[in-house]
């Protein structure tokens, strides 16, 4: 009951004002950059609401996302950084903004992932597709899904780095050529650089007493 009143709040502060959606790869900053949004007031979608969409996808539906995007201003993570969700997106909320999240390199990024998903999936170790399939996170086997709807790695190999690091760049390239004509509807961000979030601030045109963002589960 406390969540269904707590939609009902949200949507009325948000309608009728502009969406920020987050579609970096996850492990790109996402969580420093809800917080940097949470911190100036922001109504960021509840990110476990979201997670449970993922069999919705499967079949090729959104209605779902659709809906739930009606509960908030600000979005980032699963499903938001799977590829071509933007599409989607765009053509139902115009005048939308996005934030791609980078890193240095696909090395950079892909290490980090391997870094996170061993200490949350492996026991320290590099996950196996049983450690996937058996991780309750979510549900059980969700993180495997999320695997096979994104990178599509073989069981023998969920990590395999070459598969991943393609596919990171893939991502962010298809997301800079969808939005080439549109420089100011997208903004790419590597939350490392010193400039990072006065460019941020920028972006969404707000004034703030903060200088920096906050750093939210380092790897």
């Amino acid at each position: 009951m406390r969540s269904i009143v707590r939609n009902f709040i949200n949507r009325l502060k948000v309608r009728n004002k502009p969406k920020y959606f987050c579609i970096g790869r996850n492990k790109t900053g996402t969580t420093s950059l809800k917080k940097a949004f949470k911190d100036l007031g922001y109504v960021v979608g509840n990110q476990h609401n979201a997670e449970i969409l993922i069999k919705d996808f499967e079949k090729g539906e959104y209605d779902s996302l659709i809906k739930y995007c009606k509960t908030a201003q600000v979005f980032q993570d699963i499903p938001f950084s799977f590829s071509g969700i933007h599409e989607v997106l765009d053509k139902e909320f115009p005048n939308s903004k996005y934030i791609l999240t980078i890193r240095d390199s696909a090395d950079q990024w892909y290490n980090s992932l391997v870094k996170f998903h061993s200490k949350k999936f492996g026991d320290g170790k590099l996950p196996t597709y049983n450690d996937l399939i058996n991780s309750n996170y979510v549900w059980k086997g969700w993180i495997w899904e999320c695997n096979q709807l994104n990178y599509k790695s073989p069981k023998e190999d969920p990590y395999n780095e070459k598969i991943l690091k393609e596919h990171y760049e893939k991502h962010n390239q298809m997301i800079i050529e969808y939005f080439k004509n549109r420089p100011n509807d997208l903004l790419i961000i590597n939350l490392s650089d010193n400039n990072a979030y006065s460019k941020f601030i920028k972006f969404i045109k707000v004034k703030t007493d903060f200088d920096n963002f906050p750093w939210e589960n380092k790897t």
